[in-house]
């Protein structure tokens, strides 16, 4: 068991964000600690006594996971507003802009080549990009629900991913297919990831457990539920010998992986503990919560090799027993011999952090010079782009050093770079002519729905219109017989005179009033 002067304590507590801190990562030389918030920012800290931290206020919407590069200096943020962002930590700004996913963004990580990058977004696909050449590569979609987060194997082979819809699943990068699938969680896992060798994954859930699995063997290897509320966050010792998680209950739990138990409860922010990471060296690490606050603690309990600690094991007066069968995986209760109680460490330890580095906000000075863009456009998404976000002082500089001629160039120059970003189209344009290209389609299709349907009206008119016409052929049959009936009279007049009366060209027995009556009769049929 570690001694007292071994336990971890709090080192430095950083202040700058104005709303819950939901993702940190140290760089890789851990002079740097990147940390992602609701206050839709990510800061930089430089954690040298007299660093100085950015501030960039870019995305649009929380930043949800934030990590920087293995190789090199980038830093990889994703966001609520559907977006991934590729930094470059430094005065200028620079960014570039990753647009595949049509729900939140999630998780992003690097592999550790740094050459691609694994994202996890709420639209249920797990997609993979291209680092250097900036681009989309190919997506992972067999989740049936939202993906909380995605990492890759140290060898860049396998892709570990969790979701809500209560699985972890092992994807071959090679074959783009699923290879294992973990189902037993009551709850669904918000985190996982792999250790430092790639043998194991661990993973924690919202049901408060922490699992273990031999990727080797598909075992569950180790259980752990010491929170009592859903553990948002975890990380690997570099030595793999330990693990630090985050709970919505307000603490940090570090757990022996050796000897598979408790070993320190760590007390110190008000409210959940969203995020929590090691350094590269693992002599610090980093927690930050809904407090708005990222707390930097400092730890040297794990300065010793593996072979000195098994030694050390060995050397023990009193040995713990073997685990029990049902340890693997432990699902019920089962008795155990009583280890050692886990060591708390209050919040009121001395906070030795030294005076709150100089924060520099970047949004400002992109306001200046690209006035005309939405909050949106801030970071620079190109090299045009970013070679035009250098400050006024320094413009002047390079003007007073140059000759008369050079700074025309340069003014014509700039004058050519804003009438391309001019002419441009925006992200607003183009959403708005695809809007209307889609009305266009429901139109044209709405259009040959009504002409398939008058033509079958046609259709019908010509099947009924032969039957309506019959009653007026016979009508005009009848009109046609009366005027012969007329005309044959009209020659029996001239032939037998037409200075007889009336009455003695009609036939014996009718008068005028009665012939007239019959023609009144007739007329209608």
């Amino acid at each position: 068991m570690a001694s007292v002067l071994d336990d971890p304590c709090m080192e430095r507590v950083l202040k700058g964000h104005t709303d819950a801190v939901t993702c940190a990562h140290f760089s890789p030389n851990s002079n740097q600690l990147a940390t992602g918030s609701a206050d839709r920012s990510l800061m930089v800290w430089h954690l040298s006594p007299k660093g100085r931290s950015l501030r960039f206020v870019n995305h649009q919407d929380t930043v949800t996971a934030v990590q920087f590069c293995p190789v090199g200096s980038l830093v990889a943020t994703s966001s609520k507003d559907k977006m991934v962002r590729l930094w470059k930590p430094s005065m200028k700004g620079e960014s570039t802009v990753f647009k595949a996913h049509t729900a939140t963004v999630r998780s992003v990580a690097f592999s550790n080549d740094g050459e691609k990058l694994v994202t996890a977004s709420d639209d249920k696909t797990v997609k993979v990009w291209s680092v250097s050449r900036r681009c989309f590569v190919y997506s992972l979609s067999q989740h049936t629900n939202w993906v909380r987060c995605a990492r890759f194997s140290p060898d860049g082979r396998l892709i570990v991913s969790c979701g809500d819809d209560r699985s972890v699943r092992l994807w071959d990068t090679s074959s783009k297919h699923c290879i294992n699938c973990f189902t037993d969680y009551r709850g669904s896992p918000t985190f996982v990831d792999f250790n430092s060798r790639g043998t194991c994954i661990a993973a924690s859930g919202a049901d408060s457990t922490l699992k273990l699995w031999d990727i080797r063997t598909n075992k569950l290897i180790q259980h752990y539920q010491v929170h009592s509320a859903g553990i948002n966050s975890f990380s690997f010792h570099p030595s793999d010998n330990y693990m630090i998680s985050a709970s919505s209950d307000g603490t940090l739990k570090m757990l022996d992986l050796l000897e598979g138990r408790l070993i320190y409860t760590l007390h110190g922010h008000k409210g959940a503990v969203l995020t929590v990471c090691f350094s590269t060296e693992g002599d610090l690490f980093a927690s930050a919560g809904l407090d708005a606050k990222v707390m930097l603690w400092k730890t040297n309990f794990d300065t010793k090799s593996y072979n000195e600690v098994l030694q050390q094991h060995s050397r023990r007066s009193v040995t713990y027993p073997p685990p029990h069968l049902t340890d693997i995986p432990p699902r019920t209760a089962h008795p155990h011999s009583t280890y050692p109680p886990d060591v708390q460490v209050a919040a009121s330890l001395a906070d030795t952090h030294t005076p709150e580095p100089h924060i520099v906000v970047l949004q400002e000075a992109e306001r200046h010079l690209r006035h005309n863009a939405d909050l949106a456009h801030y970071a620079v998404e190109d090299v045009d782009a970013r070679e035009e976000d250098t400050s006024e002082e320094e413009q002047k500089t390079q003007q007073e050093g140059h000759e008369d001629h050079a700074g025309g160039r340069r003014k014509g120059e700039d004058e050519r770079r804003r009438q391309q970003d001019t002419l441009r189209p925006s992200p607003v344009l183009n959403s708005i002519l695809q809007h209307i290209v889609q009305q266009l389609d429901v139109l044209t299709r709405t259009v040959s729905v009504l002409e398939d349907r008058i033509t079958m009206t046609e259709d019908k008119l010509q099947e009924c219109l032969p039957a309506t016409l019959t009653p007026h052929v016979a009508l005009e049959g009848a009109s046609a017989g009366t005027e012969a009936l007329a005309a044959q009279q009209a020659e029996g007049g001239a032939s037998g005179g037409t200075d007889r009366p009336l009455e003695e060209q009609l036939p014996s027995g009718q008068d005028s009033g009665q012939d007239s009556g019959q023609a009144v009769q007739q007329t209608p049929t």
